[in-house]
């Protein structure tokens, strides 16, 4: 049984209540195809459990295959200084062929960024630690590419779909009930 480490805490990017039944956590890349498909699954299923999921998204960029995906982690987390890492997620999974220097910043300016911000911290790279800590964070947990998924810790093997998620899912919420 592989396990996530670190535990899910206060340095994760989360939707959802601490409360919730169960957790789920995704090691993803911007620009990984199988990601870009996994998104509007993910999307449903926090849709389908509703309070009953938390949801925590770690970075896991693999620029061997995807050149592009540690700027567009790197701008996600720029986005997430200034409020804002939800909405540029989901914006550069939506628009996952345009994450090239120029498409960034216009991904910033549409979810509302400072540009001068977020500009700077792109070219200083002040958030390539937080990115690399989640690909230690990866690495220690056994990713072994993405998504990478983790249901109440233990990393989650099974289909990607979304019947076959909330059926895993609804397993653990009632293996691990909320005291």
């Amino acid at each position: 049984m592989t396990v996530l480490t670190p535990e899910v805490g206060e340095r994760d990017h989360v939707q959802g209540p601490v409360d919730a039944r169960v957790t789920l956590v995704e090691y993803g890349d911007f620009e990984c195809p199988d990601c870009g498909r996994a998104y509007p699954v993910l999307k449903a299923v926090q849709k389908a459990l509703g309070p009953n999921l938390r949801f925590v998204f770690r970075h896991f960029p693999l620029p061997a295959s995807h050149p592009h995906a540690g700027a567009a982690a790197e701008a996600a987390e720029a986005a997430g200084a200034q409020g804002r890492f939800w909405e540029m997620h989901d914006r550069l999974y939506e628009h996952q062929a345009a994450l090239e220097e120029d498409d960034l910043r216009r991904h910033a300016r549409k979810v509302g960024l400072d540009l001068d911000r977020f500009e700077k911290e792109m070219g200083l790279h002040t958030h390539e630690g937080r990115v690399r800590e989640d690909l230690a964070s990866g690495a220690a947990s056994h990713a072994q590419g993405t998504p990478t998924l983790f249901i109440n810790g233990t990393r989650y093997d099974g289909a990607r779909d979304r019947s076959s998620l909330v059926a895993a899912l609804a397993q653990a919420a009632v293996a691990h009930p909320v005291p």
